[in-house]
């Protein structure tokens, strides 16, 4: 029987703390969405900058990389699973970068997924390159697929265009990496920001939608779910990472913070101004219906 580390008392944030590829196949439920942050395979023993400090660009151990065949395996086996918690019409998002996106796109190919896009972030904000030796690295990919090639996705449309300043929304997303504010109940080492969780999220669910991240770190995108009317269960394997996760959960139970935090998305000011907004936060979600 899965007992979840944490669970709101509202059910719209339910989090389990263990493996993914053993919690998956053990019940049945289908989502609307899926996030996924994959390990990137990048701890290679070198350094980068952050907050005007040289650090080691190592994660831990779950993020050093194997053989293309090894990564290939991982990539297939969880994108594999994934699949079968999925809707019909339901839609996957991945991120990543050089060092596994080619493979998550390969697989997701071989899956029988429709790749919708591939989302170039450019972080307004990079890190400086200090070998100056090559370009500084500042994007990040987010390949966006649907599982079925015949069943129709959900888009809102008409809302991206209109936070994209009433034109249409290309594949090049200009976002910041996380503000300070992000970081109040300490910070995930690949930690995603909200900015870019709240427009995926916006993009490509309705109010009420349940909402799946199979590697959930700090539960970035369980907070942006709930801060817009969704459901969230997220598979944590780290202890530690899951208490962050519980604790900026019970962060926004404040409403003081709640609001401060919605404001400061413009995505979600610019949903909420307008009357294409698809979701009330002020409005409780009816209990959800996870078989646990």
């Amino acid at each position: 029987m899965i007992i979840p580390y944490y669970r709101s008392a509202s059910h719209d944030f339910t989090l389990l703390n263990g493996d993914t590829f053993e919690l998956l196949p053990q019940f049945n439920f289908h989502f609307d969405m899926i996030f996924a942050d994959p390990p990137y395979f990048l701890s290679n023993d070198g350094i980068s900058v952050q907050a005007g400090k040289i650090v080691s660009v190592n994660k831990g151990e779950w993020d050093k990389g194997g053989s293309p065949e090894q990564i290939d395996n991982f990539n297939k086996k969880w994108i594999s699973l994934c699949r079968d918690k999925l809707k019909e019409n339901g839609t996957i998002w991945i991120s990543g970068t050089y060092h596994n996106i080619f493979s998550v796109a390969n697989c997701l190919t071989e899956l029988g997924f429709k790749i919708l896009n591939v989302i170039t972030w450019a972080k307004t904000n990079p890190p400086p390159n200090i070998s100056c030796r090559y370009f500084t690295y500042s994007t990040e990919f987010v390949i966006w697929a649907r599982k079925s090639k015949k069943v129709a996705h959900y888009y809102n449309y008409e809302l991206m265009k209109h936070i994209n300043g009433d034109t249409q929304m290309t594949d090049v997303w200009r976002l910041p990496a996380i503000a300070p504010w992000e970081k109040a109940c300490t910070k995930h080492p690949t930690q995603k920001p909200l900015n870019l969780l709240s427009r995926i999220i916006l993009a490509s669910t309705e109010k009420g939608a349940w909402i799946l991240d199979p590697f959930a770190g700090s539960s970035t995108t369980g907070i942006a779910a709930n801060l817009l009317g969704r459901r969230f269960l997220g598979i944590e394997k780290e202890e530690e990472f899951a208490a962050i996760s519980k604790a900026r959960r019970e962060e926004i139970e404040d409403l003081k913070t709640y609001s401060k935090y919605k404001k400061k998305i413009p995505d979600i000011v610019k949903a909420e101004d307008t009357q294409m907004c698809c979701f009330s936060c002020n409005e409780p979600l009816e209990y959800g219906d996870l078989p646990f």
